[in-house]
C-alpha cells in the first residue's frame, strides 16, 4: 500500500505542475496566473474538488495528465459551482477530445445538480493534431451551453486568447468577463484580417477587453487584472440564484426599508431638457446604494445591473438621461433585452426607472434595423413573467412609453413622480403638428409656439391623465420610492403568471 500511495503522490504532483516551471514563469511574465491559481482566487478556500485529474490526450500530442484543463467543483460564498480552468502552459490550453469531454462532464453535473458553471478560458484554440475531432469537441460544448441556458447561470472569464470557433461557447453564456491587456476574442486574428481586408489592426484593437466591453458589446465586464476579474465574478453571486428553480440570495443590508431620501426631490431638473444622472436616483433608493452594473461601457444611454431592495435581489433597467437624453437605440435595445431575459429566466424581479424621449431617429438607425432591434426589448418585457415594477421619473414619450414595462405589457406596479411627462410626443413637436397652420398665421410664430407648448404641457405632459385611465397605479412623492417599491416586491412575491403553452416564441433576432 505504501508503494501505491507513493505512486499516487508522484502522479498528483505531476498533474498539478501543469506545463512545468519554465512555462509557468512565462505565464506570470505576461501578467497571467496559472489555471490552479485562478481557481484558488475564485473559490472559497479549500473547497475545490478536482475531477478527471489523470485524463490524458487521445493523440500523441503529449502534455501529460489533465490534457490542458483543470475541472471540478467548489464553493463561492458557500454555494456549489462547477468550474473548468484551461491551462495555457499545457499544449497552449488547446482543445481536443479528452479536454472537451472533461468540460462536458462538469457541465452535465452542473445541470443535473442545479449549480452554476464558470469557465476560465485561456486557450490557443483547436488542437491541430486531432483535426476534425477537435472541431466536433467544440460542438459538444456548444450544445451543452445551449441546453443549460436559462437552467443554470453560465459565466465565462476570458483570461487569455479565445479565437475562432472557441468564441462561440462564451458567446452563448450569460456573462463574459475580460481582462485588459491579456485577454482577446476574435473569430479571425489580425494577420488574417490584414490578408483578407488589408486592414492593419492590433490584437487589442481587434478583440481586446475594452473593444468588446465598449464597442461590440460582446463582453459585459472589462477588468484591470485577473484578480479583479475573479473577484467580480464572486460578487455576481450575491445577486443571482444557483438555478432557475431556486431563489436569488437575499441581501444582508440593515438599510431601513422605510428610508426616505430628501435628495430625490432635487434630482430631476426643473428644465425638462436638462440631463441628470439616473445612477443618482438608483443609488439613493436601493440597499446601501449598491448597484452591480452590467455592460457599463456599452450603450451607456441605458443602465442594467443588480441591486437589493429590502433584501430582495432585483434586476434594474433604467434610461440614462445623461447620455443621449436616455433615448432608445439599437445597442440599448439589445443590451436591455438580453438582461431582462436573464432576469426572467432566473426569477429575478425587474425594476425599471423610466425617462425616455423615444427611439433615436436617423438613417443609420433605420437602416441598421431599429424596428427589429427595438422589438427585441418590447418582446423581452412582454414575455417576462417575473414581478415588473416601473417608476417614471420624467419623460415617457411615444412607443418608448409602451416598451419600457408599461401597464399594457403586464407591468405589475407602475408609478410616476409628479415630474413625469407621459404623452405621445414632446410638447414642442406635438404643438408644431397640431397647431401648424395656426402658428404659421400668427403675428409672432415664436410667441404663439411658446404659448401652445405651455398649454400642451399643462394639459398632457403630466402624469395625471395616465393616472386617470389607470395606466399608472399612483403618483408618488419621490422620497417614498424606496418604501413603495419594497412594499410592492413583498406583495408580488407570490406572483404566478405564465405564457401560453408553446415550444418557444420567435423573438425578432
Amino acid at each position: 500500500m505504501t508503494e501505491k500511495l507513493d505512486l499516487l503522490a508522484r502522479r498528483n504532483a505531476e498533474a498539478e505542475i501543469g506545463g512545468g516551471a519554465v512555462r509557468l514563469a512565462a505565464q506570470h511574465q505576461k501578467g497571467k496566473l496559472s489555471a490552479r491559481e485562478r481557481l484558488d482566487i475564485l473559490l472559497d478556500e479549500g473547497s475545490f474538488v478536482e475531477i478527471d485529474k489523470f485524463v490524458t490526450a487521445r493523440s500523441d500530442a503529449g502534455g501529460g495528465f489533465g490534457d490542458g484543463v483543470v475541472t471540478g467543483y467548489g464553493r463561492v460564498e458557500g454555494r456549489l459551482v462547477y468550474v473548468f480552468s484551461q491551462d495555457f502552459t499545457v499544449l497552449g490550453g488547446s482543445l481536443a477530445e479528452a479536454h472537451a469531454k472533461k468540460i462536458c462532464k462538469i457541465m452535465d453535473h452542473a445541470v443535473r445538480n442545479g449549480a452554476p458553471v464558470i469557465g476560465l478560458n485561456d486557450s490557443g484554440g483547436a488542437r491541430i493534431q486531432e483535426g476534425v475531432v477537435a472541431l466536433g469537441a467544440y460542438a459538444d460544448i456548444f450544445l451543452r451551453n445551449t441546453l443549460a441556458s436559462g437552467v443554470v447561470p453560465q459565466i465565462s472569464a476570458i483570461l487569455g486568447p479565445c479565437a475562432g470557433g472557441a468564441v462561440y461557447s462564451p458567446a452563448i453564456t450569460d456573462f463574459i468577463y475580460m481582462v485588459r491587456g491579456t485577454s482577446y476574442m476574435f473569430v479571425t486574428g489580425p494577420n488574417v484580417v490584414k490578408t483578407v481586408t488589408h486592414e492593419d489592426v492590433t490584437m487589442e484593437e481587434l478583440g481586446g477587453a475594452d473593444t468588446h466591453a465598449g464597442t461590440s458589446g460582446v463582453a459585459h465586464f472589462a477588468c484591470d487584472s485577473e484578480i479583479a476579474c475573479l473577484t467580480q465574478i464572486r460578487e455576481l453571486f450575491r445577486f443571482v440564484p444557483s438555478n432557475n428553480m431556486a431563489d436569488a440570495p437575499r441581501g444582508t443590508s440593515m438599510d431601513p426599508r422605510d428610508r426616505r431620501d430628501e435628495a430625490l426631490l432635487d434630482v430631476v431638473p426643473e428644465n425638462p431638457n436638462k440631463p441628470y444622472d439616473m445612477l443618482d436616483v438608483i443609488r439613493k433608493i436601493v440597499d446601501d446604494g449598491e448597484f452591480y452594473e452590467v455592460h457599463r461601457d456599452y450603450a451607456q444611454n441605458i443602465l442594467c445591473g443588480f441591486s437589493h431592495l429590502g433584501g430582495t435581489s432585483v434586476g434594474i433597467v433604467a434610461n440614462q438621461p445623461a447620455v443621449l437624453a436616455g433615448v432608445l437605440d439599437i445597442a440599448a435595445s439589445m443590451k436591455a433585452a438580453r438582461f431582462i431575459r436573464f432576469c426572467d429566466a432566473f426569477n429575478i424581479p425587474i425594476v425599471t426607472f423610466e425617462d425616455v424621449p423615444g427611439f433615436l431617429p436617423g438613417v443609420s438607425q433605420e437602416h441598421g434595423g431599429i424596428i427589429r432591434h427595438g422589438a427585441k426589448l418590447l418582446y423581452a418585457y412582454c414575455e417576462a413573467t417575473v414581478p415588473k415594477l416601473t417608476v417614471i421619473t420624467r419623460k415617457a414619450y411615444g412607443g418608448a412609453y409602451d416598451v419600457m414595462s408599461s401597464k399594457h405589457i403586464r407591468g405589475d406596479f407602475n408609478v410616476a413622480w409628479p415630474t413625469a411627462e407621459i404623452a405621445v410626443m414632446g410638447p414642442k413637436g406635438a404643438v408644431e403638428i397640431i397647431y401648424k397652420r395656426e402658428i404659421a398665421e400668427a403675428d409672432d410664430p415664436v410667441e404663439a409656439t411658446d404659448a401652445k407648448v405651455e398649454e400642451y404641457r399643462q394639459q398632457f405632459a403630466n402624469p395625471y391623465m395616465a393616472a386617470a385611465w389607470g395606466y399608472v397605479d399612483d403618483i408618488i412623492d419621490p422620497r417614498d420610492t424606496r418604501p413603495r417599491l419594497i412594499d410592492a416586491l413583498e406583495a408580488l412575491a407570490g406572483k404566478r403568471d405564465r405564457n401560453p403553452p408553446r415550444k418557444h416564441g420567435n423573438i425578432p433576432l
